[in-house]
């Protein structure tokens, strides 16, 4: 079955607009394959590592995203806008074109001598490094195999996928000269909810297992529970359920950050709301009512209740206390 094409044909009357940048690239993408609604292509690309620059005070300086677009379909993904540079403007098109970027490898190898020792390479913030692509075209497998000629690189790998399992000797040849870790993506243990919000991302149980067999190979891994959904996921039953899961999966650590909905999210999410948690949705309309970000506050009784998880779990460098302390500590937090 032919692809269809990305733009549709006009009329001489109404002809498009000129297309430049990254925007020509997608357009004259060929296409690889199709299936269940899922188109994938190529984009030409001239760098694979980018500068971040953003106010949110991110831990890291660069980024690398194998792909652009994701298979995962998360509802609220904060990443859709990203297909926006591409003059695509459906929310939907983010699950549905995937491009799969070319060269990655050598593009990496000629850009590395940008990176100075103290700043570190994030891989995966705007796209699952892992998703079903990774499986036929090994783009972030490749992109390990060039990390692993290098020395004194700081990595981290963002992930939803057991797939990463599948690299565990690269990861562990990586680490053999530079500081790598993996953070592994858990919203909630709850695998009905999960399917709902992430429906195409790997069992919240198959994510915890590969934390487990990373660890014992001697890669570095945690969880991030990311992004807390206001009265969806952030009971404090919900949050210790997680956090308890990640300490018996051996998670070397597990932090939380609540949910940011910019406009392209909030086109696929709330319409999601809607049909799935229709009493939340004037809820969530006045949480996020002319802002992307939730109070300080909220994001800061969130982390003082996974810290109190953490201590009662053990978890890091926190002693265990007792249930009977750690419960007084939670009825004192209130998130919403």
């Amino acid at each position: 079955m032919p692809a269809l094409p990305l733009f549709p044909l006009s009329s001489e009357a109404c002809s498009p607009p000129k297309l430049v940048g990254i925007a020509r690239l997608a357009a004259n993408g060929e296409s690889l394959r199709e299936g269940h609604n899922v188109e994938y292509f190529t984009l030409g690309t001239r760098s694979l590592l980018s500068r971040v620059v953003s106010a949110r005070n991110l831990p890291f300086t660069w980024a690398i995203n194998p792909y652009r677009g994701c298979e995962f379909a998360c509802k609220y993904c904060y990443a859709r806008y990203t297909h926006e540079f591409m003059e695509l403007r459906d929310g939907v098109d983010f699950e549905r074109k995937i491009f799969v970027k070319q060269q990655a490898a050598g593009l990496l190898r000629s850009e590395l001598k940008k990176v100075k020792r103290e700043e570190e390479i994030a891989i995966g913030t705007a796209t699952d490094p892992y998703q079903p692509a990774e499986r036929r075209f090994e783009i972030t497998r490749a992109i390990l195999e060039e990390l692993a000629r290098h020395s004194g690189l700081t990595i981290g790998i963002v992930t939803k996928s057991n797939l990463v399992t599948r690299d565990v000797e690269i990861l562990r040849c990586v680490g053999e000269h530079n500081r790598i870790c993996v953070n592994m993506t858990v919203t909630t243990v709850d695998a009905d909810l999960a399917r709902r919000l992430e429906p195409r991302a790997p069992r919240p149980d198959l994510r915890l297992e590969s934390v487990r067999q990373l660890n014992l190979a001697g890669v570095d891994a945690g969880v991030i529970c990311a992004p807390v959904l206001p009265e969806i996921t952030d009971r404090p039953r919900d949050l210790e359920a997680l956090v308890k899961a990640a300490s018996e999966a051996g998670a070397k650590w597990i932090f939380a950050n609540p949910l940011f909905l910019k406009p392209c999210s909030a086109a696929v999410f709330l319409p999601f709301l809607a049909e799935q948690f229709p009493a939340l949705v004037d809820s969530y309309k006045k949480r996020y009512e002319g802002r992307a970000f939730l109070p300080k506050g909220y994001g800061q009784r969130l982390s003082q209740l996974i810290g109190a998880f953490r201590r009662k779990y053990g978890m890091g460098n926190e002693h265990t206390r007792s249930a009977r302390s750690v419960h007084s500590e939670v009825k004192q937090m209130k998130l919403f």
